[in-house]
Parts: C-alpha cells; structure tokens; sequence
C-alpha cells in the first residue's frame, strides 16, 4: 500500500483510536496468542460481490489495527466462512466458528435472512454476531448478543417514500419485491407504509420467489397502473433483471431501491435500465470525512476501485467490535456484548456511530442515482 498506506494509517488513528494495548484476560488465566473473529459473508453465490467486499473492508481493517499492535497485546485472526446466501449454510457456519474455531465473537452474515439464521445460535452460546449490512429489523430482535452496523429497512424505507414524495413529486408507486427474502419483503413494506403516510398510494403491490427470471405477469400489472415511481427493494442481481423487462414492457415510471443496489453490476448488467435511479445507502464514496477520504484512499491503493457501501460497513463493523474488544478489557462475550451496546460516538466511515436500545446505530442515509453506469450522490436523509 506504500505512501498512501502510511497516511491511512496516520488518519485512522481518528477511528481505531487506541484499539492496540495490553490488557489482562484474568489473574491466572493463560492468555492466548490471537484474537479469532469469525466472519461470515457470502464469498460465492449469486452475491458473491458483496462478500468479497466485505471481506476487503474487513482485511484492510485488521492488517493496520495489527500492524499497531492488535487488541489487548494480541494479533487479530479473521476466520472466513461461505455462506453462498444460503441460511441453511449460515446456520452450519455460526455453529462451526463457535464450536470448532473458538472465536470470540462473530461478523456476519451480509443478508438479513442468512444472519436471522445465525444470530439464534450466537445468542444461545453467549458469542457476540455483528452483521454489517442486515437491515430487518427482526435481526436484533433475536437477542442482545445481536448487534449491526447498519441502519434498519423502516428508515431506508421511509427515507426512499420521503425522496419520492418530496423530491420526485411522486404521487402513486408500484413495489415488486421477494416474497421470501426478510430484506426485501420487510424494506418494501416500510416503503409502502410510509409512502402512505405521506400522501401517496400503492398502486401496484406485486411478489417474485428468489430465482424467478421472467416477470412478464407482475410488470404487466404494474404498467396498468402507470406509477410514478417503480420500488425494487432487492439485490443486483435481481433488480437488473426486472428493471431490463420493465424498461421492455414499457414501464416509464422512475425506479427506486434500497442498499443491495450498491454494486458495480447494477450498472454494468442493468445498463440504460437504471439510468436515472435512484437508491438509499449507507455512505458516498463522494463523503469528505476525514475517516471516509482515508479509508477510500487507502481501499483504492489496495484494491485498485473505490469502495462500495458493503466494504465501508464490514470496515465500520470491526471498528465497533474491535472497540468494545478493547474497552471491555476482555475476550469474554457478556463483556464485549456489553461493551458494543455502550458504543457512543465512535468515528467510522459511515458517519459517527451510537447505538440505541436496540443495538442499531443511529445515522443518516445517503441518497445514490445512478448517471451514465457512474454513482452520484443526491444528497442526504438524517434520522
């Protein structure tokens, strides 16, 4: 990473704080070598992007957090487990890492339905899972060993009815969305919620199965309803799709997402499709934050591309988890549970994090449209 290295790691001394030091784990007690933290994420798969940034964030985190030192005088191990966005694979992963590997505590997974089938087996052992980007809401309702790093689906859902009602002058909208995803089906029905609550109406209210690839008969029905705008609240991988056949169709209405369109696909796959979209995020690569530009240096030197939102939360994630790590004094999971419900104040990339009563951060949302296969920021949504 060279010079540009060197000044990242000056500035995220602004983030990372005093993360590296040394700490007793008890009298007595022989102290391990390491610090083993499971990730889960989607590595491969129909979202395999998505992992692979988080998995970037993550690596670029605990190779300057251990060049200081580590944790508690301990050098922190990353243990990598592929869900493939399959919760059945969630499950057997959270179980292995907990079991087998010993780790301390968990990041994962990057789907709300994946991490909904961790989380109870976390919860249960007492381990700390932290997901980065899970935003149903239902996720920390399992239990207060769950925590995320992430905003949930109804403030991304009403700041997305807010833009379109307010912004856009939108007064009626469509939503297709996966009926068995919690992601989707939860996000589109904040959406709708709040669209209502505004003023507008739901027109057209339509539902897919994960794998579907025609969608003929629901966009059918939603250009007979002719909306303003059109909510995708789904990953790249599908919202490419459906918006290439609503474009054919002869749907006009402007399309709008969630966070799983942050991704170099949805541009490149969905092409003149998604010209002019738009989708809430969790962060700008456009952001002028001293913790964001040095990040985004850094990860650009690194990787050589800018930093997606996937990558900026599993990087804000470990900044939670490693704080409460040293703040706790301990590798115990009652004390670092306890330590990341504590969290105030802590300067991430995606803005200053404070957790509530619930163990979800409170922070604004970023307004992303998409111009010419580029990402442009719009603007900003605060709580």
């Amino acid at each position: 990473m060279k010079r540009r290295f060197i000044a990242f790691a000056a500035l995220t001394v602004l983030a990372v704080g005093a993360l590296a030091g040394s700490g007793c784990v008890g009298a007595g007690a022989k102290a391990p070598a390491e610090i083993k933290i499971g990730v889960i994420a989607p590595l491969t798969g129909n979202i395999a992007s998505f992992g692979q940034s988080t998995k970037n964030g993550l690596d670029l985190l605990v190779k300057d957090v251990n060049s200081k030192g580590g944790i508690l005088g301990k050098q922190v191990r990353l243990i990598y487990e592929d869900d493939r966005n399959d919760p059945v694979e969630t499950a057997n992963a959270t179980r292995k890492l907990i079991t087998q590997d010993k780790v301390v505590a968990i990041i994962g997974s990057v789907t709300s339905k994946c991490t909904l089938a961790g989380a109870p087996i976390a919860q249960s052992s007492g381990v700390p899972m932290l997901s980065p980007t899970s935003t149903n809401e239902n996720v920390t309702k399992v239990g207060d060993f769950i925590s995320r790093a992430c905003f949930i689906d109804p403030f991304q859902g009403t700041v997305m009815a807010k833009f379109a009602t307010e912004t856009l002058k939108a007064k009626t909208a469509g939503v297709i969305f996966d009926i068995g995803n919690d992601y989707s089906k939860g996000l589109a029905e904040a959406f709708k919620l709040a669209f209502e609550q505004l003023g507008g109406q739901v027109v057209a209210w339509e539902t897919y199965a994960e794998g579907d690839q025609v969608f003929s008969a629901q966009l059918t029905r939603v250009r007979s309803k002719q909306p303003d705008v059109l909510f995708q609240p789904d990953y790249y991988h599908a919202v490419t799709l459906i918006s290439k056949q609503a474009r054919q169709a002869g749907i006009t209405a402007t399309f709008l997402g969630g966070d799983g369109w942050d991704a170099p696909e949805t541009a490149a796959i969905g092409g003149a499709a998604v010209e002019g979209a738009f989708f809430a995020n969790h962060y700008s690569p456009d952001s002028t934050d001293p913790v964001a530009v040095a990040f985004i240096s850094a990860y650009k030197a690194a990787y050589g591309s800018v930093p997606d939102a996937l990558a900026a939360l599993a990087y804000d994630a470990g900044l939670v988890m490693f704080d409460a790590i040293k703040r706790a004094g301990s590798t115990d999971g009652k004390a670092i549970k306890d330590a990341v419900i504590a969290t105030r104040n802590l300067r991430a990339v995606s803005g200053a994090i404070n957790m509530n009563a619930s163990r979800d951060p409170v922070k604004g949302a970023a307004i992303i449209k998409l111009v010419g296969g580029k990402q442009v920021f719009a603007g900003t949504v605060n709580p």
